[in-house]
């Protein structure tokens, strides 16, 4: 069963940048299309950025042209650039299949302070 772990959150200004990662424990991670969600305090958790095994994405309105995601299959990792980011993007960030067939991972906490 894959597994993945994520990566690279942290304290940030807003108009500041991260690079978040998520890491998958098996090759066969190429055939997922994936997503990363996040999920802000007293919120549901959404999702934000996908990408086909192919390398297509797709973005939710509110970060488009702030991230992009991206992926390396040899490596097995799915990436997200975060840039200009707001206080409203302040959440835990987790990377899953498109379809959650993937259990979920810790997270990684991103704070965007104003």
């Amino acid at each position: 069963q894959v597994q993945v772990v994520e990566s690279g959150g942290g304290l940030v200004q807003a108009g500041g940048s991260l690079r978040l990662s998520c890491a998958a424990s098996r090759s066969i991670f190429r055939f997922y299309a994936m997503g990363w969600y996040r999920q802000a305090p007293g919120k549901q958790r959404e999702l934000v950025a996908t990408i086909t095994g192919g390398g297509t994405t797709n973005y939710v309105d509110s970060v488009k042209g702030r991230f992009a995601i991206s992926r390396d299959n040899a490596k097995n990792t799915v990436s997200l650039q975060m840039n200009s980011l707001k206080p409203e993007d302040t959440g835990v960030y987790y990377c899953n299949s498109v379809d959650y067939s993937i259990p979920w991972g810790q997270g990684t906490q991103v704070t965007v302070s104003s």
